[in-house]
């Protein structure tokens, strides 16, 4: 348990960090916000017993030390409890530290109210998220402030223990890993997981233990192969090894369905080096020398086909830069390689310190304002969830225009990342120039076409294979405006407006419309007579229902050809689906299409029975077993 001297000890070893790159000035205000935190939670307790203050000095310490931030931050992480916790205000820290600080403070600042918009866990992330359009460091100043209370979280009670680990694993970890903060990402991440399933912690890390002894001599002897190699080439460079976190493997785990021994690389080796003098500046000169090991390394080493991943030329979304690669190790085992510049390095420890990741973060002010004008918390939490938790990857245009889409996205999203009037009329896509659905996964590094028809429109089912917050954003706004029918078709009969239908009434409220030569109407009436409802079931323009019909036929040439002509060209109907068996010189056609109604049916099944040598046209359900077995 800490102790005041402990604790005054602690805040000069912030002091000395910060005095290293900041002013007399600055290092003035840092100390004389130091000395109003210690006397406004000089009377407060944590619930570990220890002196309250010892947890402003160690957030401090996380921000000054850990993350290098700037002058009001270290300022902002000293006094980030003031206001919430004490008598002081706002204005009382704007008055003496200027409205920087403030501003910060109320930020992280939570608030009490007698009734919240959503939830007060959900306005609280709102209330962060929104500083994302005036000042990143807010989110910096939260993101201290939580791993601290993660690495004290033994003192609380175990349901307490639960609530803040759910927050850390849902929203504070990934978003620590969508500014680039990968180091607090991975300790959040792990932290929450101990805490949440101890037991299951606990057996991932031992395995890990085993499985880092094991790999050791043989992991010792590549790098220490590498290292020889750099040093005669004459590249400055150093290698690391780093073990995946608990957290990590087990997620693979669930990803991949797999147990512990199938995970792949549970480890990865690190080439950091600085970029070899009397090439060209600046990146140039950290790309070249990033190929030239990875050139002398795989002079040695096999590689893995295909492994090679370039985030020098595409970085992630946050900024992440490294050059990927997989060298089968002298003891049999591939090795997943990272090389990158000190500069790269540095950068993926401090994320968005050093570099903004203006990018992302134009396009999360954009999410933020789509979610904030749909007032909806659950909408918004779906929006964060979107924006945070996904891997992003890198699509192109065939202009070489770079869209960043996160994993999992498909030809549709990217229309809509195009441009709005491209999704809404998105008919097929060429990725790679193959013809493919709207609905295809994409994958990084994939060039995509988009082609549009101004007869397409989003059709509900779209909501299924997008993945964006943008697309589905949209998509939603459109198909809420469409008329929508009051009821339910009876999945059996399968009627179409036009024909002579029944509703029937069931508990919940909802109409099932039934024709009104359906068996399941005819029992529900002798059962149910009181629920029958009149309904009018007339067509709309802006919807279509799928049907199915049964063309037999003599076969003869251009037949085919001929009933396809009958669908395009005078019906101007499409086909979802056409199956065709010829047997003993009789042909049997299925053909699925949408129609509006029963009269379009009608008549699409009068002008195909028109076409010569038809012989049959009719109707089948869509569920029918006869279409599988001809």
């Amino acid at each position: 348990m800490q102790d005041f001297d402990t604790i005054n000890a602690a805040a000069q070893h912030v002091f000395e960090v910060c005095e290293k790159r900041m002013s007399a000035d600055d290092m003035r205000r840092i100390k004389e916000a130091y000395a109003l935190a210690f006397e406004a939670h000089k009377d407060q307790k944590r619930n570990t017993g220890e002196p309250y203050i010892s947890h402003p000095v160690a957030v401090a310490a996380i921000a000054a030390e850990e993350l290098e931030l700037d002058a009001d931050t270290v300022i902002a992480a000293f006094l980030h409890d003031v206001v919430e916790d004490t008598p002081y205000t706002v204005e009382d820290i704007r008055e003496r530290f200027g409205d920087g600080v403030a501003f910060l403070v109320d930020v992280v600042t939570k608030r009490n109210k007698s009734s919240y918009e959503h939830t007060k866990q959900v306005d609280n992330y709102r209330q962060i998220l929104d500083s994302v359009h005036y000042d990143i460091r807010a989110l910096l100043v939260k993101l201290s402030d939580r791993l601290h209370n993660m690495r004290t979280l033994a003192g609380m009670r175990p349901d307490k223990q639960m609530k803040i680990a759910g927050e850390t694993d849902f929203f504070y970890a990934p978003l620590a890993g969508r500014l680039g903060l990968y180091h607090v990402k991975s300790e959040l991440e792990n932290l929450s997981f101990n805490f949440r399933c101890p037991r299951e912690f606990e057996a991932i890390a031992k395995l890990l233990e085993e499985d880092r002894l094991r790999t050791a001599p043989s992991l010792k002897a590549f790098t220490d192969e590498i290292d020889a190699i750099l040093a005669d080439s004459g590249i400055k460079a150093r290698t690391q090894i780093r073990y995946r976190m608990p957290y990590s493997i087990w997620r693979n785990m669930k990803e991949d369905k797999c147990d512990f021994a199938s995970v792949k690389f549970k480890h990865f080796v690190r080439v950091i080096y600085t970029p070899m003098e009397g090439w060209r500046e600046g990146i140039s000169a950290e790309k070249d020398t990033a190929l030239f090991i990875y050139s002398r390394l795989s002079s040695f080493f096999k590689e893995s086909p295909g492994s090679v991943m370039n985030y020098i030329d595409c970085p992630k979304d946050n900024g992440y830069q490294s050059f990927h690669v997989r060298l089968l190790n002298r003891a049999g085992a591939w090795e997943e390689m990272h090389i990158a510049s000190e500069r790269m390095h540095r950068n993926s420890k401090l994320g968005c310190v050093v570099e903004r990741g203006e990018s992302w973060l134009e396009r999360f002010q954009t999410v933020l304002l789509n979610i904030a004008e749909s007032g909806n918390g659950f909408t918004f939490m779906e929006g964060v969830s979107s924006s945070l938790y996904n891997e992003d990857i890198i699509a192109f245009t065939p202009k070489g225009k770079g869209l960043i889409l996160q994993k999992g996205a498909t030809a549709l999203d990217f229309a809509f990342e195009v441009h709005t009037d491209i999704g809404e009329h998105a008919q097929y896509a060429r990725i790679n120039g193959v013809l493919c659905p709207v609905k295809t996964e994409l994958h990084r590094g994939d060039c995509v076409e988009i082609g549009t028809s101004p007869n397409v429109s989003p059709k509900p089912e779209w909501l299924e294979y997008a993945k964006t917050y943008k697309a589905r954003h949209h998509l939603r706004d459109m198909l809420r405006y469409r008329s929508k029918p009051a009821f339910k078709l009876c999945p059996l009969c399968s009627p179409l407006p036009g024909d002579e239908v029944i509703g029937f009434k069931e508990d919940d409220g909802t109409v099932v419309l039934h024709s009104r030569h359906c068996a399941e109407a005819i029992r529900l009436a002798s059962e149910r007579g009181n629920s029958i409802v009149s309904v009018a079931f007339e067509p709309d323009d802006d919807l279509t229902y799928p049907v199915r019909i049964k063309i037999v036929a003599i076969d003869r040439y251009h037949l085919l050809r001929d009933i396809i002509d009958c669908f395009v060209e005078r019906q101007h109907l499409s086909m979802n689906a056409l199956d065709t068996i010829t047997e003993d010189e009789i042909v049997t056609c299925y053909i699925d299409f949408p129609v509006k109604s029963v009269s379009e049916l009608q008549t699409t099944i009068e002008n195909i029975s028109a076409i010569p040598s038809v012989d049959e046209v009719q109707r089948v359900s869509l569920k029918s077993e006869e279409k599988k077995q001809s």
